[in-house]
């Protein structure tokens, strides 16, 4: 028999029609009695919230995060699942893979329609992730959707309604669920955890500013007036701006605020291509580039760097973070199936 603790926050999975809208409402133990279990496995539900997941915050974020630890702390569970709102699921999942070291896995899942709807994915999308967290280790936390198998880092919601809602825009899935049962890829080696933030801190503000044509620093040097301490600039193309946010940026390090810049640019990577205001500048004035991360994943990575570091800006756990090579698989991977190779 397998253990397998569900930790339920809300989300479309846990949504029923409300008159004028869908809202999450269900409680855990209820969205699990609408999907089939896999045999062999037992299920322990843990309610942690129920909130729609646009409305998460960073405390909920670190809830969660000790939740999961919390359950792993028992040494009879075999895997974690967290059954989480679409909406902000990619940056609750690489927030917890930050800071995961134990080789038992963390399965996000979601789904596109509600948990009363008589052709939903909810079912599916769990009995999917149960599975995956029953007959896995050292994948650390990873996305669990439409069939599919996605590392954490990387991933992200590539459509609004669309039943394979989450993809990586710059890497391949780590495998597949089908016929009952995962097919898995080749596995990349796990960068070492963050230390844990103690229960009860404080999160540092972490905003996000995007760049456009005739944009200027008014956004930039507002998130700095309002405390934030790290902020991700969202540039063009291959992570550009202009000179007046160039100024910005260099005064914002200056001040000891974390400066991250990544794209609005739905896959690439962002390089130091650019003068007159582009990334080799934008690196010069002291920001760091984020390579594949988006932005919302950007923002999670300064936001973890900042809370290993006890809420300075060094620079230097946040680079750890970045040089971290992505888990994901090269398209020329030999697909795993119960350990064989096929």
């Amino acid at each position: 028999m397998r253990h397998v603790v569900v930790i339920s926050t809300g989300g479309t999975i846990a949504s029923r029609w409300q008159g004028d809208g869908y809202a999450a409402e269900a409680a855990g133990q209820e969205v699990l009695e609408a999907s089939a279990v896999p045999d062999g496995v037992e299920v322990r539900v843990v309610d942690l919230f129920t909130v729609n997941s646009s409305r998460l915050t960073t405390d909920h974020q670190l809830r969660l995060l000790h939740a999961v630890h919390d359950a792993l702390a028992d040494p009879e569970v075999d895997g974690v699942v967290v059954t989480h709102g679409t909406d902000t699921l990619e940056e609750s999942a690489f927030f917890v893979d930050l800071f995961h070291g134990d080789r038992r896995p963390v399965v996000f899942t979601g789904a596109q329609q509600p948990l009363d709807a008589a052709d939903g994915d909810a079912a599916g999308n769990l009995y999917d992730a149960l599975l995956t967290a029953s007959s896995r280790r050292d994948i650390g936390s990873v996305i669990v959707f439409a069939g599919q198998v996605f590392a954490a880092r990387g991933t992200v919601k590539r459509h609004t309604v669309d039943a394979r809602a989450f993809g990586a825009p710059d890497g391949l899935p780590l495998g597949r669920v089908e016929f009952g049962r995962v097919t898995w890829g080749r596995q990349q080696p796990r960068p070492e955890a963050l230390p844990l933030p103690e229960r009860g801190t404080t999160a540092p503000r972490v905003d996000i500013v995007m760049h456009h044509s005739d944009g200027d620093s008014v956004l930039f040097d507002a998130a700095v007036g309002a405390g934030a301490r790290g902020i991700v600039l969202v540039g063009t193309g291959a992570g550009n701006a202009n000179p007046e946010v160039v100024d910005a940026v260099r005064r914002a390090v200056a001040a000891g605020v974390e400066v991250a810049v990544s794209t609005r640019v739905a896959a690439g990577a962002v390089a130091p291509l650019y003068t007159g205001g582009g990334a080799v500048d934008l690196a010069a004035a002291g920001a760091l580039l984020t390579g594949t991360l988006k932005p919302g994943q950007a923002r999670i990575a300064v936001l973890a760097a900042l809370l290993a570091g006890g809420g300075a800006g060094s620079g230097a756990g946040l680079r750890r973070i970045l040089d971290a090579a992505p888990r994901t698989a090269p398209a020329s991977d030999l697909y795993l199936v119960d350990g064989v190779g096929h």
